[in-house]
């Protein structure tokens, strides 16, 4: 079987959120278990530099808007797997990645250039796996291609969907200038008076997936199909959840260099050093006694930090450490820095975000919070899980299917979860929480429940290529 994975963004070549880390591991761990995958990116502005080992094709002819543009493919196995980088300055030398007007025609770009590239090498591939609406154009085109030019007539599609809420809308009058302009074309993407790129992957993808069993659950409800869910719940039958894994090469105690300290399940020793190390490192008075809350997050809505603000009075009343990393909307930095200003004893906050730092507060925090609105699969839970560090989250999404309410009597579980979006409920499992932390058998045994948990990508691996040979098969 041969994979070929499209993404817009991918760890170590570029990174925005999760996303990145998905399309950078998969092929790593598809390649690790017998299959023969690569992956296609962009190569922005930011991507120039030490990823880049060697040119390629230096002329790859792309088809746009009628006229013949000129790319180049570089290639790269920076992320452990063969990587296949589409240059095009006119489309990615930008300030960003991602925030400019036309961003549709950018990524409809790299899809044909994606394809191109494909057929230029003669690597006639399985599956093309797709990611998020910026792929969504490469669905669309391949279900056309097949019935008239034979390279792609064996070729079958998934389509991944990390977020639904980011949809790729555009104006219909695009599509003909941009090459879509078939009836077959244009009624895949057409949603509502416009065009979706989203709403083309979801339509004319062979198999959909999404990153966790209780998000392919959700967007199929109004609530949070954002319009689509009607189309999702039509494809259903095609629709497959399956939890992002994590990279335990780069996330495990017992190895992660940016820790002073390694443990691992038979020995915690370690943790209690990176703990004290975290206490010190923001200048609080240290207290080896006191539970340390953490947050490492984007400051959105999304991340339920309202439901934080309601609360965190509450923690600094137990005498609890609150440490935060994270940056976003202006109006949440600013609570955490009054929070900082109001508490400063207990209180460390860094605004923005710092990799190593994410590794300690993970090592050396007692509890880690998410009580988001929506999280499609969530990753830091995982983490903690790994670290022995407790995850509290709202059972939404990946949440509520990595995470196990712990039951004191009889040792079961690996954290805890509430349900309604509330701050009372979030709060009562804070306090269950802190019940626990107070018995330190029943903590020890919560801890080491979680580091027992196996996320890894080589377990996702495989459930992908289950979906594969599926969608081979249907």
């Amino acid at each position: 079987m041969r994979v070929a994975i499209l993404s817009s963004e991918a760890v170590p070549y570029s990174k925005t959120g999760g996303l990145a880390d998905v399309a950078g591991a998969l092929p790593k761990a598809l390649s690790q278990i017998g299959i023969d995958s690569l992956l296609i990116t962009p190569c922005y502005l930011q991507t120039k530099g030490e990823h880049l080992w060697e040119i390629a094709i230096d002329d790859l002819w792309v088809n746009w808007r009628g006229t013949p543009y000129r790319a180049r493919v570089f290639y790269s196995e920076a992320n452990g797997s063969p990587t296949y980088l589409i240059d095009a300055p006119s489309f990615f030398h930008r300030d960003s990645i991602y925030g400019y007007r036309e961003d549709y025609e950018r990524f409809a770009f790299f899809n044909r250039a994606a394809l191109a590239f494909l057929k230029r090498v003669n690597i006639p591939v399985d599956i093309v796996h797709l990611n998020d609406w910026h792929c969504g154009f490469a669905a669309v085109e391949i279900a056309h291609l097949r019935y008239w030019d034979q390279f792609w007539s064996n070729t079958r599609t998934v389509f991944s969907i990390h977020n639904l809420a980011y949809q790729g809308g555009f104006g219909q009058g695009e599509l003909w200038d941009m090459g879509f302009g078939s009836e077959f074309e244009q009624n895949h993407f057409a949603f509502n008076g416009y065009a979706s790129a989203l709403k083309g992957g979801l339509s004319a993808a062979d198999m959909l997936s999404t990153v966790s069993r209780k998000y392919g659950y959700e967007i199929q409800q109004s609530e949070n199909g954002y319009g689509l869910d009607w189309l999702l719940r039509m494809r259903k039958d095609r629709l497959i959840g399956i939890t992002n894994g994590v990279d335990y090469e780069v996330w495990n105690p017992a190895t992660d260099k940016t820790l002073p300290a390694h443990y691992n399940y038979d020995d915690l020793t370690g943790k209690a050093i990176c703990k004290r190390s975290l206490i010190e490192s923001f200048g609080l008075p240290l207290d080896m006694d006191r539970p340390v809350f953490s947050i490492v997050t984007r400051l959105t809505s999304q991340k339920g930090i309202e439901l934080i603000q309601q609360v965190a009075g509450e923690i600094l009343n137990t005498g609890a450490y609150f440490i935060a990393l994270g940056s976003g909307d202006k109006s949440y930095e600013n609570f955490l820095q009054q929070l900082r200003n109001y508490a400063p004893d207990q209180v460390g906050v860094y605004s923005g975000y710092n990799e190593d730092l994410a590794h300690q507060i993970e090592a050396g925090a007692d509890m880690f919070l998410m009580p988001s609105r929506f999280e499609p699969c969530g990753l830091n839970q995982m983490y903690s899980l790994r670290y022995g560090t407790v995850p509290i989250v709202r059972a939404v999404g990946g949440l509520d299917d990595t995470i196990e309410n712990f039951d004191r009597v009889n040792g079961n579980g690996n954290g805890f979860k509430f349900h309604e979006f509330s701050a009372d409920k979030f709060l009562e499992k804070i306090y269950e929480a802190l019940f626990a932390y107070a018995e330190p058998d029943a903590w020890s045994r919560l801890q080491r429940n979680g580091m027992t948990e196996d996320n890894s990508w080589i377990n996702a691996a495989k459930k992908y290529v289950a979906l594969y040979q599926l969608t081979l098969e249907s």
